[in-house]
């Protein structure tokens, strides 16, 4: 559950690591 790299400010799991 760490923050999403993306830029988005949400958790991973909630971006694009759903799958990971």
């Amino acid at each position: 559950n760490d923050p999403c790299p993306c830029g988005s400010g949400k958790k991973y799991k909630k971006c694009h690591g759903r799958n990971v």
